[in-house]
């Protein structure tokens, strides 16, 4: 809710430590879901749910501080933590590798799909639709990226980071657009989603 001046009125947005909290916690998220990695013989790309967690942060947190989350979860990797997958390289040279696309793509997943779930009815089929539009996104940015490391070959980089992911990544939409639309309102609305 504004005020007269345009401010939000202090009551009804949460303290600054419990933002930063919400950011810190959900790039944890991410790391942890990171760890759930299975390596396929036939593509360099993993199966993991990694995917999953970006969007569930974007839909859960909407789209200012799915930004932050997943910019600082990428701030993370590089700086040596150990919150991406376990089978790559690690650090700056992870986000030079084949996943790298994915990688560079995430705070912009999480923005997007956010910014579409906080601005309309909090239903089902509309995180769906944002889970969805979030992964062309993350594909579009991971296929490119694939297609400079397999030097310009998009059919190659297909077979590698599309063709083999496409059920599961159903999958984890549907799975993000149900345990989004139960995470309470109150966190996924921003001073410009809210009506007020």
């Amino acid at each position: 809710m504004k005020t007269a001046t345009g401010v939000l009125d202090r009551a009804q947005s949460p303290a600054w430590w419990i933002e930063a909290a919400l950011v810190v916690g959900a790039s944890f998220f991410v790391a942890l879901c990171a760890r759930v990695t299975v390596p396929l013989p036939f593509t360099p790309v993993p199966l993991t749910l990694q995917n999953f967690a970006v969007l569930l942060v974007g839909l859960a947190l909407g789209s200012r501080r799915g930004f932050a989350a997943l910019a600082l979860y990428l701030a993370e990797g590089a700086c040596g933590l150990p919150v991406f997958n376990p089978t790559g390289l690690g650090g700056i040279a992870q986000l030079l590798g084949p996943t790298g696309g994915y990688l560079m793509a995430y705070p912009l997943v999480a923005f997007v799909s956010g910014f579409i779930a906080e601005r309309g009815s909090k239903s089902f089929r509309r995180y769906a639709v944002a889970a969805a539009l979030g992964e062309v996104l993350l594909f579009a940015g991971g296929l490119a990226w694939l297609s400079v490391w397999t030097h310009g070959s998009w059919w190659q980089a297909a077979h590698f980071g599309l063709y083999p992911f496409v059920f599961a990544e159903v999958v984890k939409v549907m799975a993000a657009a149900a345990l989004g639309t139960r995470w309470p309102a109150r966190t996924t609305q921003t001073p410009d989603s809210n009506p007020g």
